[in-house]
């Protein structure tokens, strides 16, 4: 297949390039910033998009902030493509900040700093809450017990928080990614067009081969 490794990665370099990309997270960053860049659509549509991919970032919707950043750049008029790139806000290095800001503001809207999670255990708590579902689901089809409890406390403590919490900070920092991105996306598509065009004018005024160069 084509783009396919000649040898595939295991398991820990697949874990190792989720936490630490192959040339760094500045390189990472810089290609995305390439990629975004090179879309083609107009400047406010892609900054649209990656200001939605921004504020999915913000939401405790692991594994689909995909499908959110790009349901809300179809709401909102903005380039999709854009969008997946934006969520890339929301990475290992920062989801930790985002996770403790996000659920600390939102037990003090909510006032349920009582039935909180210490943030050491936040990411550990999502993983029992997948485990949890996962089990819940195997019991409809055998002879397993569902349980609810481990969930509703995860609900109260972690999700509800992580998900109020969220918005504002969500909407903050993708308010700012908009406003960041369309002028250097503008002055870029002006730089390719500007080039584009002096490409053509240079060849326009090139020389047109004389009948004696052509014959040899």
């Amino acid at each position: 297949m084509v783009f396919r490794r000649r040898t595939p990665l295991n398991l820990m370099q697949k874990l190792r390039a989720l936490v630490l990309p192959k040339g760094g997270w500045g390189r990472a960053f810089r290609y995305l910033r390439h990629r975004a860049s090179r879309i083609p659509d107009a400047p406010h549509r892609i900054a649209r998009g990656i200001a939605c991919g921004v504020f999915a970032s913000f939401t405790p919707l692991f594994g689909l902030h995909f499908f959110l950043a790009a349901f809300l750049a179809w709401i909102v008029r903005g380039n999709v493509i854009a969008a997946l790139i934006g969520t890339a806000a929301g990475n290992p290095l920062t989801f930790p900040f985002i996770a403790v800001l996000s659920i600390d503001l939102g037990h003090t809207i909510l006032g349920s700093r009582a039935d909180g999670v210490p943030v050491s255990q936040i990411m550990t708590a999502f993983g029992q809450a997948g485990d949890e579902i996962f089990r819940n689901i195997r019991a409809i089809f055998g002879a397993e017990e569902m349980r609810w409890d481990r969930l509703e406390r995860f609900f109260r403590g972690v999700f509800l928080p992580y998900l109020v919490g969220g918005l504002g900070p969500g909407l903050v920092a993708a308010v700012v990614s908009y406003w960041l991105s369309l002028p250097a996306l503008n002055g870029y598509q002006k730089l390719r067009a500007a080039r584009r065009e002096a490409r053509a004018r240079k060849l326009a005024e090139k020389p047109a081969p004389s009948k004696e160069e052509n014959r040899t």
